[in-house]
C-alpha cells in the first residue's frame, strides 16, 4: 500500500490543533469556574469569564476579514503556528490574575484565532480531494475534539471533591495546560508544507495577493449560497458559546448536585466523546457521505440538539447561567441525564461542523482561504454575542435562542447541499455528454 503524504499531513495537522485545544478548550471550559474561584481569593480582581470569552470571538471576527491576505503572504504553516502562540500565552496569563491582563490577553488570542483557523481551512483543503475531503474533515475533526477528553479528564480528577479551586490547584492546572500547547506549536513547527499536485482530483487554490484575498472573500460573502450557509455557520458560533463556556458552568452552579465542580471536567470530557464518535464516523464513511450527501448527517445532528434542548430544559434550574443556586428544575436535577446531554450536545456539534468543512473544502475548493474565513467570521460574532448575552440571560431564553437558530441554520445548510447536488449531476451528465453525445440527451426533462 503507497504511503499517502496528505493523509499524513491531515493526521498530523489534526495532532497539533489536539495538542494545542486540549490546551485552550479544557481552559475555555473551566474560565469561569476559576475565575470565581479567584475572585473568592481576591477581591481586586473582577474579571468575568464571559466577557473575556465574549472578546476572544469578537476581535476574530474583526479580523478574520485580514486572514485570507495573511494567508496569502505567510502561507498557513507559519499562520497556524503565530496563532498557535497566542493560545499559550492567554492560558499562561492567568497565572497573573489582573482584570486588565485577562481581557488584554483575550484581544490578543482573538488576533491569533483568526489566522489559525483561517489557516488551518487552507492546509486541510490543500491536502484533500474532492474524493477525500469529506474523509480528511471527519479525520481532523475527530482528532481535534480529542483535547475536549483529555484536557477534561485531567481537571476532572484535579476538582474531585472540591467546591472551591484553591490558586494551588489553579496553578497546577494552567502550568499542564501551557506544557500540552507548548507541544502542540512543536509539532505545528514540524508540520510539512502542502506541496503542489498534478492530480486533477486536488483543489487548486488560486493564488492571489493580500488585497485580491480581501477583496475575494468580501464578494463570494454576499453571494445567495455562503449567505445562506452563514446561518448554519451562526448557528454553531450560538451553540459553541453554550456548549464550550454556558452549559459547564450551569451545570458547576447547580447546587443540587453533589461534587458539582468535578462534574465540570466530566461534562467536557462526555462533549469530547461525542465530538470524536462523530469525527471518527465521519471520517470512516468519508466515501459514503459523498455518495449519501452532506445533508442527512445535518439533519440527525438537528435532532440530537433538540433533544438535548429539552432535556436541558427539564434538567437544570433557570438561573444556573449567572451563579450558584440551589433552585429546583422541572424535574429533580439529574447528574446522569447533565453529562448525557453533554454527550448530545458534542455529537450534534460534530455532525454540523464536519460537513460544514466538507462542503467549504468541496464547493470552495479554488477559494478555500477566503470561504474558511467567512465561516470562522460569523461563528465568531455568534460566540461573541452568546457570550455576551450569557452574563445576563437566563438558561431557559439561551434554550429558546438556540432552538429557532438551528431550524434555521438546518434548513439554510441542506438548501445549499441539495443545489450542490444538482450542479455536480448536471457536470456528470455534461462530462459524459461531451464524450458520447449530445448534452440534451442526458438531461432530464
Amino acid at each position: 500500500m503507497a504511503f499517502d503524504r496528505r493523509l499524513f499531513n491531515v493526521i498530523l495537522l489534526g495532532l497539533a490543533f489536539m495538542l494545542v485545544f486540549t490546551a485552550f478548550q479544557t481552559m475555555g471550559n473551566i474560565q469561569q469556574t476559576i475565575i470565581r474561584s479567584i475572585t473568592g481569593d481576591d477581591p481586586d480582581f473582577e474579571g468575568d469569564g464571559y466577557v473575556s470569552l465574549s472578546i476572544i470571538y469578537a476581535v476574530m471576527s474583526v479580523l478574520n476579514w485580514g486572514a485570507p491576505s495573511v494567508i496569502s503572504v505567510i502561507g498557513p504553516n507559519f499562520a497556524m503556528l503565530i496563532g498557535g502562540i497566542t493560545y499559550v500565552l492567554f492560558i499562561m496569563s492567568f497565572l497573573i490574575p489582573r482584570t486588565w491582563l485577562l481581557y488584554f490577553a483575550s484581544a490578543v488570542i482573538g488576533c491569533g484565532a483568526a489566522v489559525i483557523w483561517t489557516g488551518q481551512g487552507n492546509y486541510l483543503t490543500l491536502n484533500s480531494t474532492q474524493a477525500t475531503v469529506s474523509r480528511n474533515s471527519g479525520i481532523f475533526w475527530a482528532l481535534l475534539q480529542l483535547s475536549l477528553f483529555i484536557g477534561n479528564l485531567f481537571v476532572y480528577f484535579q476538582f474531585r471533591g472540591m467546591d472551591m479551586i484553591d490558586m494551588d490547584t489553579i496553578n497546577v492546572v494552567i502550568w499542564t495546560l501551557s506544557g500540552i500547547g507548548i507541544a502542540g506549536l512543536v509539532v505545528m513547527i514540524v508540520l510539512p508544507r502542502p506541496k503542489k499536485n498534478t492530480d486533477t482530483d486536488t483543489p487548486v487554490e488560486i493564488q492571489q495577493g493580500p488585497l485580491e484575498a480581501l477583496k475575494g472573500a468580501i464578494k463570494l460573502f454576499f453571494t445567495k449560497d455562503m449567505l445562506f450557509l452563514s446561518i448554519t455557520f451562526f448557528y454553531t458560533g450560538i451553540e459553541l458559546g453554550f456548549f464550550s463556556g454556558v452549559y459547564s458552568t450551569c451545570i458547576g452552579a447547580t447546587e443540587q448536585f453533589d461534587g458539582r465542580k468535578e462534574l465540570v471536567g466530566l461534562s467536557g470530557i462526555l462533549i469530547g466523546i461525542g465530538e470524536v464518535v462523530g469525527g471518527a464516523a465521519f471520517g470512516i464513511l468519508g466515501a459514503k457521505t459523498i455518495k449519501w450527501g452532506r445533508d442527512p448527517i445535518v439533519i440527525a445532528g438537528f435532532v440530537l440538539h433538540v433533544i438535548s434542548f429539552f432535556l436541558i430544559f427539564l434538567n437544570l434550574p433557570n438561573n444556573s447561567p449567572l451563579q450558584d443556586t440551589p433552585d429546583d428544575a422541572i424535574i429533580t436535577s439529574s447528574k446522569e441525564l447533565a453529562i448525557f446531554c453533554s454527550f448530545l450536545l458534542g455529537l450534534g456539534d460534530s455532525c454540523f461542523n464536519t460537513q460544514i468543512y466538507s462542503i467549504l473544502g468541496g464547493v470552495y475548493s479554488d477559494n478555500s482561504a477566503s470561504a474558511f474565513a467567512i465561516f470562522k467570521f460569523t461563528q465568531s460574532v455568534a460566540a461573541a454575542i452568546c457570550f455576551g448575552y450569557s452574563t445576563a440571560l437566563v438558561l431557559y431564553g439561551q434554550l429558546g435562542i438556540l432552538l429557532v437558530l438551528s431550524i434555521c441554520g438546518t434548513a439554510s445548510f441542506v438548501l445549499v447541499e441539495w443545489k450542490a447536488k444538482k450542479q455536480a449531476l448536471v457536470k456528470g451528465v455534461h462530462d459524459n455528454a461531451s464524450s458520447e453525445g449530445s448534452v440534451d440527451d442526458f438531461v432530464p426533462k
